[in-house]
Parts: structure tokens; sequence; C-alpha cells
């Protein structure tokens, strides 16, 4: 087939929910996916997963850059199995010595699921006032670090309210499968569909503690981990809960498929209907328009075959950098589809990632981390307008464990000195010492025993902070790559030592150890990047179209059926990991796009 009402291009949290609910309801849909299906065990008929167990299956084997003129060509880097190869698909950011380097970081994942295969599950929502910082900071004379007023300048509202979305969080939290609990948190709840949490890590014990000593109110994390059978997707939970409990849930695929990426929650509930596709391995290449009207998605298939495919509605979800880049090599293709996509020069414009960072120690007792889902306290507490009107900040953060962070071996090894994705293994290139005795030493005293929590925070929205096509970098097919322009406001660096040090509080507070260097993302050794797997901006939605790019049902303003939904269209970057609310923002999308079909 050719022609669909709907192609949705992208599996991931920004594309599923449409996908998912368009076919429900009916309606033809096709869904365009860069990579592979894998499939959990119990969806094979040999009973073993695409997906393994297996840490270096899950980080892949060193390579070196090859990109000619990158700063960094020639050092190592490590892409999975659902990873490009950064020779043949690199992101391009411009460093602090304005040198180009090439990143593995903004890739979630390439599979059919995307970020949410890779993810470590946290599903929280964002604060009320998340969703209205404009107003909130409107006439605020106590902002520190703000010299040039950026905040109150460049700060915009979303298009609504937690309110209004607060629906489709609750029928997100029940499609998709999620435990935790409602009580300790500060956003409004309509409905509790969590699933009953796991037993806590007893290494958590420290941080419940702390927060408790500091008078903290705190929740179970909400993480999008089945622990009791899922109707709504049909699967079953184990009966063991051991089983649950696995840190090869964090950066792995799950072959047991109770981590609720969206393959195993929302697409495959539908794979079966006879009004869907789903197509793997089909890399889209650019769109074509006829006036107001996207005509064509042009792609090609596994085999390399170019395709092409239309529908009445087409919807872009690659993830923001990528939706970004393919709207611009659209863009390229010729036509008048410059002009209506990026007519006031947005499209690319405010790049988000968010403030993130924490505090680590290592606590007296050893404990086997493996067995943890990825984090088992949080608290609301650095988001209350209190405490942010207390110290001059101008958003708040969420505040939780990492439970299983370096809980393996090899994830011990590999993350140890390391502050993103681009520099693990770093360790060994910085401490050559760390070998023999000095390395059975070192895994005695830190496997078991480092205890981190972290915060995640709103960055403040910056025009220069974009994304565009490198001028002479192209991938293996050609085309220009993505090329990230980014920097660190001076409020961003202070919000961050900020939480850095509260969480450093709840450390020291819970079990009397005093934690090592807290602090931001700023301070890692690409602070510049930092763009991680938390890729928002660049095509922002709002109710002016000469400030946006996008309309509030996520349209682009120029055109009649194209629409973005993923995290791109967030005109500020929330307290909280963002994947819940791109994919409660993607289920108030599909009920618009049901009024239109």
């Amino acid at each position: 087939m050719a022609e669909f009402e709907v192609v949705v291009i992208g599996s991931g949290a920004g594309g599923a929910p449409v996908a998912h609910e368009l076919a429900r309801a009916g309606k033809g849909v096709v869904v365009l996916e860069k990579g592979p299906l894998l499939r959990p065990q119990y969806q094979t008929p040999d009973g073993v997963s695409d997906f393994k167990r297996d840490e270096m299956f899950a980080t892949g084997p060193e390579k070196r850059i090859t990109v000619e003129g990158m700063a960094n060509r020639g050092e190592s880097f490590y892409s999975s199995h659902v990873e490009p190869d950064l020779n043949d698909e690199p992101h391009v950011y411009r460093g602090p010595d304005d040198r180009d380097r090439a990143t593995i970081e903004g890739y979630t994942a390439q599979v059919v699921g995307g970020g949410t295969q890779l993810y470590g599950a946290v599903s929280l929502r964002f604060f009320p006032e998340d969703f209205t910082l404009a107003s909130f900071n409107r006439g605020r004379t106590d902002l520190r670090e703000d010299p040039r007023g950026d905040i109150q300048r460049e700060t915009r509202d979303w298009p609504f309210t937690y309110d209004q979305l607060e629906s489709y969080y609750a029928k997100a939290e029940r499609l998709i499968g999620i435990n935790g609990t409602v009580a300790g948190q500060r956003k409004p709840f309509s409905a509790d569909h969590y699933q009953k949490p796991v037993s806590p890590n007893p290494i958590s014990t420290y941080v419940e503690a702390g927060m408790d000593a500091l008078g903290l109110r705190r929740y179970r994390t909400p993480l999008a981990v089945i622990t009791e059978d899922h109707a709504p997707s049909g699967r079953s939970a184990p009966t063991d809960p051991d089983t649950v409990k696995t840190a090869f849930v964090n950066r792995y695929g799950d072959p047991l498929g109770l981590k609720s990426n969206t393959w195993v929650s929302l697409l495959s509930p539908v794979a079966d209907l006879p009004n869907f596709q789903l197509r793997p391995n089909s890399h889209v290449t650019h769109l074509a328009s006829r006036g107001d009207r996207v005509t064509t998605v042009n792609y090609v298939d596994g085999a390399g075959r170019p395709r092409e495919v239309s529908a009445d509605l087409v919807v872009v979800a690659c993830s923001a950098i990528e939706s970004v880049r393919l709207l611009k090599l659209s863009a390229q293709a010729g036509g008048d589809f410059a002009e209506r996509i990026d007519g006031n020069g947005l499209l690319g414009a405010y790049f988000l990632t968010h403030c993130f960072g924490g505090a680590e120690a290592r606590m007296p007792r050893r404990y086997d981390k493996a067995l943890s889902l990825d984090s088992d306290w949080a608290t609301d507490a650095g988001g209350e307008p209190d405490f942010l009107r207390e110290h001059g900040l101008w958003a708040g953060a969420t505040m939780y464990n990492n439970t299983s962070d370096q809980a393996l071996p090899i994830s011990l090894a590999r993350t140890h000195g390391a502050a993103d994705l681009d520099t693990v293994w770093k360790v060994f290139v910085n401490d050559n010492q760390l070998v023999g005795e000095a390395m059975n030493r070192w895994l005695d005293a830190d496997l078991g025993t480092r205890l981190s929590v972290s915060f995640m925070a709103n960055q403040v929205p910056l025009r220069s902070n974009r994304i565009e096509l490198h001028p002479s970098v192209t991938d293996k097919w050609g085309r220009p790559v993505a090329y990230i322009l980014k920097q660190w406001h001076a409020h961003d660096r202070y919000l961050m030592d900020v939480m850095a040090r509260r969480c450093a509080d709840i450390i020291k507070a819970g079990s009397g150890v005093e934690p090592e260097s807290p602090g931001g993302a700023y301070m890692a050794e690409n602070a510049l990047a930092r763009i991680a797997n938390h890729i928002l901006g660049g095509a922002r939605f709002g109710t002016d179209p000469g400030d946006s790019v996008l309309d509030p049902t996520c349209r682009a303003w120029q055109f009649d059926n194209l629409y973005v939904t993923d995290g791109s269209c967030m005109p500020t970057s929330g307290g909280a990991n963002p994947t819940l609310t791109i994919q409660a923002n993607a289920f108030r999308v599909a009920d618009h796009l049901l009024q239109r079909l």
C-alpha cells in the first residue's frame, strides 16, 4: 500500500500514542521506523528474545571516530546494536574551543519503540508550574544569575495548562503500564492507575531516611515497568518479584517485555489490525509538498530501495534533533517547503535538554544493586514555589535516587569517571594506575556501595541554542548531519549548583556520609554538548505564528496536514524526565486528529 489516512514517522514516545489511538479507531495508519523490530521472548516462536541480557552486547565494541574535520577524530566511542555508527551518521556539536566534535549523544535508539526501549523508565509528570513559567516569572525581581533578563524575555507558557493535560497523563499511565505511588506527589491526580511498586532495594534506605530527616515529602518513583498483569497490553507479570527487579532494565532492551516500551504497550496491541502497518528498517529521507499540504513521505526501505507513501495527515516524531533535521532536509529539497516550515526563522531554535546532575557517595555496606529498578524514591520538594523564591530560581526540579546505576561490574567500570555518553571508559585513560591489584581494590570498594541522588530541571530557553544542518559533514547517504549549537546559561549553572547541593544534603542526612563533588551537567568534559537523551525543543508550539513553529495542536502553522509530536514541540523542558509528558501530549494530539478524520 502507498496511501493511508495517517503516516507516523517514528515509533517512540511521540509517535506510538498517535498510531495506537488512530488505529484503534479504524483509521488507516502506517508507522515508518528507521530501526528494526526487536521482540521480547513472549512474542517469538522459539521463546528467545531479540534483546539479550548481556552487558557487552548492550554497549557494543570500541570503535574509532574517523569523521574528517572533527577535533575528536581518532577517539573511541561505543554504541549499542540500536544506535548508529558515528562514522555513518554523526551528530556534531561545536565545542568550547569553537571546534567541531562528533557525539553519540542525542540518539535515543533506532529501534521500534525508540528511546523507550533503552531508558530507565522513570515516568514522572511535570509540575503544574512547568506549563506556565513565563507567567510564574513575570515581574520577579529576585531571580539570580540572569543579568540580561533572558528568563523573562525568552520564556513562553505552554499553549495549555497542566489541568488541560491531566486527563491525558492519566490515560498514558493506564495504557502504558506504570508502577509507583501518588501519595507524596504535589501534582494533582484525577485517577490512580499506578501498579504496586516492588519493594525498594535496601541501599535506598539511606535516601528514604535522608528525605525524612530533611522533612521532604517522598513517594515511590513512577517507573514504566509492570509489576502486575496489564490488561490494556495483554502482558503478564511474573510471580517472582525479583524477576521484575533487575538492573538490566536501565540502558538495556528488556527481553521479558516488562518494561513498558511503546512497542509492547501501544503498538503490539494494534499490530494485527487490518488497517495498521508497521514498517521497520524504513529510513525517511524527506517530505515533499504542494502548497500547504505534504503530499509524499520519501523513504529508503531495508533493502536500500527508494519508496514513498502518502497520507491525509503526516505526523513527524523522530526525536527532536532528527525531526528538526528531517524538516530542514525537506526544505532543502525545493519548492516552498522552506518558507512554510521556517518563514519566521525559528525552526531549530530554542533547542533544549535538561539541567541535570546530583551527588554520589560510597555507602558503608555493600548491596546487590542488580536486584532493583532504576529508582526507588523521589521528592517534589525541589519544585515548591517557596523553595524557588528562597533561592532565586526560575524553575524547579524533581529529585530521585538512581538505585540501579553502576549495578553490574561492567557498567560500574564503564561509567566510573564518565559524565556523559561520550566519555564511557574514560577513567582508564585518565587513571592508568587502575590495573592489577588496584583494580581489584577499587571493585571491592565500589561495587554495590555507590549511591546517587539526581535532579532533573528546566533549562533556560535561548534562541542561540539551536539545531542546524552542518555545512560540510554528511551522513553515509550524502545528506548534511545535525549540527548542535548549545551553551549553558549562567542561571542554568546556578540552578544545577543549588539542586546538586540539595541532593548531597539528602545523602548526608540519611547516611552521615559526605558526598563526593556534587555538581551539574555543565561540569562534564564535553559540557557544551550535554544533550544526552532528553532531547527537546527546536520546533516549539505556541499561540502566535510569528513566535512558534507549531500551533497548539502541534500542527505546522503554514501546513494543513503536517504535525510534530515528539519533544521538539516543548517551549520549556520541564522539571522531570520528559517521556510521560511527550506521551500524554501525543494522546492529546491524537484526539484532535480523530476529530479531523
